[in-house]
């Protein structure tokens, strides 16, 4: 069973900042805010963006 972390968890392990990612992918910090809250789960090509930009496999997050 693989250990699954949360996109919050991930970005800080990546050492960034919801600014940083916000500007790296372009995507709003609003919409960034919810994906990390899990009120809305982001689309798997939203997704994979961010998993590259953390250093991450998809599978590895926990999306729910």
């Amino acid at each position: 069973d693989n250990l699954q972390i949360t996109l919050k968890a991930a970005r800080i392990n990546a050492n960034l900042t919801q600014a940083q990612v916000e500007k790296e992918t372009g995507f709003a910090r609003k919409t960034l805010i919810s994906w990390e809250s899990g009120k809305v789960a982001p689309r798997v090509d939203k997704l994979a963006k961010l998993c590259q930009l953390y250093g991450i496999a998809m599978e590895n997050i926990k999306t729910n």
